[in-house]
């Protein structure tokens, strides 16, 4: 019974719960207008979910290959997520320009890890602390933004805007510390040819 109770919360399953959650999140924003704080509910579980893998992973060394490559997919698929269903709510520049920033730097430092993975260099593109101040910030905005009806003259909805800029920023000066961390292998590997 103790090793069951310990698969179900050890950090492989919370990513897979969290994977989990991102229809449900969705689909509940979708078809209700009056309880749209229920999406931002369970958006925020599943965020809660993915700071408490860590933890464990940490906490208890159980660290694995598999949960360094589910962990950072099941946290792009909800913001990701996240972002389309609100671009497409909200209809406004105002929120599709940050959303456009955030999934691309997404996009490009996933795959920039796996070539540096490939390069046998990984560790120079880790996840560092100012990538979480980036998720939390992301995790928060999208949160406000999931909990409230999209009409940008609502304050919470102002604050969730300018907390998504402020990620945007710290989106764009993590992805400079990647870059400039990348550079020396991305240089000898282009111009090596």
């Amino acid at each position: 019974m103790r090793f069951r109770l310990r698969a179900l919360v050890s950090p492989n399953m919370l990513s897979v719960y969290r994977i989990a959650l991102v229809p449900i999140f969705v689909i509940v924003y979708l078809v209700t207008d009056e309880h749209r704080w229920l999406a931002g509910v369970v958006f925020a579980i599943a965020s809660l979910t993915d700071w408490l893998d860590g933890f464990l992973a940490r906490r208890y060394g159980i660290s694995t290959s598999f949960g360094a490559f589910l962990d950072p997919v099941a946290d792009k698929l909800a913001v990701i997520a996240a972002l389309v269903v609100l671009i497409g709510s909200f209809g406004s520049l105002l929120l599709t320009l940050p959303g456009l920033v955030i999934v691309g730097r997404e996009l490009l430092i996933s795959s920039l890890r796996e070539w540096m993975a490939e390069m046998n260099v990984r560790s120079k593109v880790a996840v560092n602390n100012l990538a979480k101040v980036k998720t939390f910030l992301q995790m928060l905005a999208i949160f406000i933004l999931l909990s409230n009806p999209p009409k940008l003259s609502l304050p919470l909805v102002i604050i969730g805007i300018v907390l998504m800029y402020f990620a945007t920023l710290f989106t764009l000066w993590s992805l400079v510390v990647h870059m400039r961390a990348a550079w020396p292998t991305i240089r000898s590997e282009f111009f090596s040819k």
